[in-house]
C-alpha cells in the first residue's frame, strides 16, 4: 500500500501489555509546509521569576532519578484519530505515576483546553501570545489534573503571524527553555495538519508519538508525516523521530480493525505499541465533565488502557537508555 518504514526504535524489548480501550476526537487536515532553515542561535535556560508553573520545580523527585525532560509531540495530519484524548490521558497517567507533566495545547480548536473544563473563547492569553508575542509560557499555564498551557482561537492566526519571523520554527523550543527543567514530560497536542505549528512541535520534541485510527485511510498519512519529519531532521532537529505508533479506536469485533493492526505491525514492527486503545463511549463522555477518563471513570477499562500505555512508554524508554548505556560502557 506504499507505506514506508519509519526509523526503528533502538534495541530494547517492550513488555507485552493487555489489549484495551479507545478514543474519539474530531480534527481537520491541511497541507504540509516547506521547512526553512533559521540561523542557529543558543537557547538560554532561565528560571521563571514570576507566574511560575503550578508544578513546583523544587518538589521531591518522583520515580527513579530525574532525567532530561522528554518532549513528546502527538501528531497525525488526519483528524479524528484521538490525538487530544491520547495526549490528555497519557499525561494524567504519567502524573499518577509521580512524574511532573506539562500538556501544551497547540491546536486552534482548543480541544485539549476544553477537555480540562476551560473555555478557549474567553481565554485572554494563550499559546498564541507565547509563540507570537514572546509572553513567558509560565504565565499561561493553568493547573488542572496536570499543568496545561492553554490554547485559544487566536492560534488560528499564529502561522500567518509567525511566517515573517526569523527562526519561526523554533518559537516553541525557545518558549520551553523557561520551564523545561520543571517537568519530566512535556506532551504537545498538535493540529491535524503538517503546518508551522506542528513543525514547531517537531523542532522542540525529543520524540513523536503517532495516534492512528485502526482504519486504512489513517495508515496512509504516516508516509507524509515521516517525509515531514525527515525535512525537520535534515534542517532543524536531527534527533527527532517517531518513537511509537498508538493504535486507537480498535474494535476487535471487526475484521477491518484487525487487518489494520496487522498492516501496522508488518510495516513498522516494534514501533507499534502493543496496548490497543479500544473504542468506547467513555472517551467521549469524559470531556463533557471537563476531565480525563482516568478521573471520570478511574476503575474502568478505558482508564486502565492509558495507564498501561504510559507504563509501556516508560518501560520502552528505560530499555532504550539501558541499551545505550551498555553500548558506551
Amino acid at each position: 500500500m506504499g507505506l514506508i518504514r519509519l526509523r526503528p526504535r533502538p534495541a530494547g524489548s517492550r513488555p507485552a501489555p493487555a489489549p484495551e480501550p479507545d478514543a474519539e476526537v474530531l480534527d481537520r487536515s491541511a497541507e504540509p509546509v516547506v521547512v526553512s532553515e533559521p540561523a542557529p542561535e543558543p537557547v538560554p535556560v532561565v528560571t521563571p521569576t514570576f507566574g511560575a508553573p503550578a508544578t513546583d520545580p523544587t518538589s521531591a523527585a518522583a520515580p527513579s532519578d530525574r532525567v532530561a525532560t522528554r518532549v513528546i509531540a502527538f501528531a497525525n495530519q488526519k483528524g479524528g484519530v484521538a490525538k487530544t484524548t491520547t495526549t490528555l490521558n497519557l499525561g494524567v497517567a504519567f502524573g499518577e505515576m509521580g512524574y511532573r507533566v506539562l500538556l501544551i495545547d497547540l491546536d486552534p480548536q482548543g480541544n485539549l483546553t476544553m477537555s480540562q473544563g476551560l473555555n478557549p473563547d474567553v481565554i485572554e492569553r494563550s499559546m498564541f501570545d507565547v509563540l507570537v508575542h514572546k509572553v513567558p509560557i509560565s504565565e499561561i499555564i493553568e493547573r488542572r489534573e496536570v499543568d496545561l498551557a492553554v490554547a485559544s482561537i487566536d492560534l488560528a492566526g499564529a502561522e500567518l503571524a509567525l511566517s515573517s519571523l526569523i527562526g519561526r520554527e523554533r518559537s516553541l523550543e525557545k518558549a520551553l527553555a523557561e520551564v523545561r527543567g520543571s517537568y519530566d514530560f512535556v506532551l504537545v497536542d498538535t493540529p491535524p495538519s503538517l503546518g508551522l505549528l506542528t513543525i514547531n512541535a517537531f523542532v522542540a520534541a525529543t520524540g513523536v508519538i503517532v495516534p492512528v485510527q485502526c482504519e486504512y485511510l489513517s495508515l496512509r498519512g504516516l508516509v507524509q508525516l515521516e517525509n515531514t519529519l525527515a525535512m525537520v531532521r535534515e534542517n532543524l532537529n536531527p534527533h527527532v523521530a517517531v518513537e511509537g505508533i498508538v493504535p486507537t479506536m480498535f474494535d476487535g469485533r471487526t475484521l477491518h480493525s484487525r487487518e489494520a493492526i496487522e498492516i501496522l505491525e508488518e510495516s513498522f514492527g516494534d514501533l507499534v505499541f502493543r496496548t490497543r486503545i479500544r473504542k468506547t463511549v467513555r472517551y467521549a463522555e469524559a470531556p463533557v465533565k471537563g476531565s480525563s477518563v482516568l478521573k471520570y471513570d478511574p476503575t474502568g477499562a478505558a482508564a486502565e488502557a492509558y495507564r498501561e500505555r504510559a507504563r509501556e512508554i516508560v518501560a520502552a524508554k528505560e530499555a532504550q537508555d539501558g541499551a545505550q548505556a551498555r553500548e558506551h560502557a
